[in-house]
């Protein structure tokens, strides 16, 4: 089974940045389609980004479009979110999926999730 390991998430100060990684051992990232999905305490889980395998334009939420960017390193096996500006509102656990298909899922429903960095951003 794909397992997939979120790092980088932190305490932030609100314009501040962290950049997230996604990363598996075993598996060739590449081949899946990678999202970001947040879940912050109350709410309901958020779609944030999604890359597919095809090398076509990411997806991103209207929340952070501007601010977050997705990317691939395929040297390193590595899927990353740069985020930047960030807000209280950022606040969230974050977590990296893959869908085998290649695609970004509707909904996000993907196959495999990893277990989610927290990301805090302070006042």
């Amino acid at each position: 089974q794909l397992q997939l390991v979120e790092s980088g998430g932190g305490l932030v100060q609100s314009g501040g940045s962290l950049r997230l990684s996604c990363a598996s051992s075993g598996f060739t990232l590449s081949y899946y389609g990678i999202a970001w999905i947040r879940q912050a305490p109350g709410k309901e889980r958020e779609g944030v980004s999604c890359i597919s395998s095809s090398g076509g334009p990411p997806d991103y939420a209207d929340s952070v479009k501007g601010r977050f960017t997705i990317s691939r390193d395929n040297a390193k096996n590595t899927v990353y979110l740069q985020m930047n500006s960030l807000k209280p509102e950022d606040t969230a656990v974050y977590y990296c999926a893959a869908d085998s298909s290649g695609l970004c899922v509707p909904n996000y429903g993907m196959d495999y999730w990893g277990k989610g960095t927290l990301v805090t951003v302070s006042s």
